[in-house]
C-alpha cells in the first residue's frame, strides 16, 4: 500500500452448518464488513456505523490481532494505519461477524505488508485462527463452500451458485458462539457419529444436484448441534413451523444461532418472509442474498490538487 493510496477490503457475512453440516458447510451471503483504510500516525478503528459502535478502537481490535499475528509469521512490520469500520452483519448473531473479522484482518496484513499469499494460504490462517473453516471460507471464497480442516492441512471446495432463496430471522439478543458451544456434547458413540455424518454427507449431495426436498430433509435430521441448541432460541419451533408451513424446504439455525436461517426454492422467498413478519414481531426477517463474490479489496489513488496522484 502506497503512502498516497487508500485500500478498501469488503467481506461477506456468512452462515454455516446448514443443519448436518457441522464446521464444515458455509454459505456467503449478502451482509458485509467494509474496511476503508489509510496510513496513519497511529492505529485507529473508527466505526461509521451504530452495528459496529462498540468495537476497540486500538490494537484489542480483533481485526488488528489477526493482522499482527500474521505479519509475525512473515517477519513483515505492518504500517499504522486508520480503519474505517462499517457493517450491516449483526454481531453474535450466528452469520459470521467474528469469521468476517478474520478475513478482513487477514487482507489487511496481506496488502500492507505486500504478503502476496494465496486463497489457501489466507483460508489455511483463517482456519487455524478460527478452529474451522466454514464460516471463513465462505467470507473468503464467496458461494456455498464445503471443508474440512486437520492439524496438517485445510481443505475445501467452492460450488460458485446455490440457486435458493434465503431467509433469515434474526433475534434481538446475542448467542456468542463459546456460549452455544458449550451445550453440546463432548462425545458420541460411534454409532451416532456414523449416523451424524452420513445426514452431512447426504445433505452436501443434495444441494449439489439441487433436489431441495432431500435437502431440507437432511437438514431436520441433523444432530451434531440444534437438538442442543433449541433450548438458546426462544421460539424456534415457532420459527421452523411458520417456515415450513409457508413454503421453505428446509430450515436451520444459522450458525450457532440465534439467527434462524430458511432457505426456499426460487420464487417463494417472498411471501415466507411475509409469513415470518405477520407471526413474530420479537424478530427481525429480512431476505437474503447468496454472495459469490467473497473477499473483495479496491486501490484508490487520493485526489490532490483535482489529479490522482500516479
Amino acid at each position: 500500500m502506497k503512502d498516497h493510496e487508500k485500500l478498501t477490503i469488503i467481506v461477506p457475512g456468512s452462515t454455516a452448518n446448514l443443519g448436518p453440516g457441522f464446521d464444515s458447510v458455509g454459505l456467503a451471503v449478502n451482509r458485509k464488513l467494509i474496511l476503508n483504510i489509510e496510513k496513519n500516525e497511529t492505529w485507529e478503528f473508527v466505526p461509521i456505523c451504530s452495528e459496529v459502535s462498540s468495537i476497540p478502537s486500538g490494537s484489542d481490535n480483533l481485526m488488528y490481532k489477526v493482522a499482527h499475528r500474521l505479519a509475525a509469521k512473515y517477519d513483515a512490520i505492518l504500517p499504522p494505519c486508520r480503519v474505517e469500520v462499517w457493517s450491516d452483519i449483526p454481531l453474535a448473531r450466528g452469520l459470521g461477524s467474528s469469521a468476517a473479522a478474520i478475513v478482513a484482518g487477514i487482507e489487511l496484513a496481506n496488502q500492507l505488508a505486500d504478503l502476496q499469499l494465496t486463497n489457501n494460504e489466507k483460508l489455511r490462517f483463517a482456519s487455524l485462527y478460527e478452529g474451522h473453516p466454514d464460516n471463513v471460507g465462505a467470507s473468503l471464497y464467496g458461494g456455498l463452500v464445503i471443508g474440512s480442516h486437520h492439524k496438517d492441512e485445510t481443505y475445501m471446495l467452492r460450488v460458485n451458485q446455490l440457486n435458493v432463496e434465503i431467509i433469515a430471522v434474526i433475534p434481538h439478543f446475542e448467542v456468542p458462539t463459546k456460549v452455544a458451544r458449550s451445550v453440546l456434547p463432548t462425545q458420541f458413540s460411534f454409532e451416532k457419529a456414523v449416523e451424524a455424518s452420513a445426514i452431512g454427507n447426504v445433505l452436501v449431495g443434495a444441494l449439489l444436484i439441487e433436489d431441495w426436498q432431500l435437502a431440507g430433509k437432511m437438514m431436520d435430521k441433523d444432530l451434531f448441534h440444534q437438538p442442543y441448541r433449541t433450548t438458546l432460541i426462544p421460539q424456534m419451533t415457532q420459527i421452523f413451523s411458520v417456515a415450513k408451513q409457508a413454503g421453505a424446504f428446509g430450515v436451520a439455525l444459522s450458525g450457532a444461532g440465534p439467527t434462524v436461517l430458511c432457505l426456499a426454492e426460487k420464487g417463494k422467498g417472498m411471501s415466507i418472509a411475509k409469513e415470518l413478519r405477520s407471526c413474530l414481531d420479537s424478530f427481525d426477517v429480512h431476505e437474503l442474498e447468496v454472495d459469490l463474490e467473497g473477499c473483495v479489496v479496491k486501490k484508490t489513488a487520493e485526489l490532490l490538487h483535482g489529479r490522482a496522484e500516479k
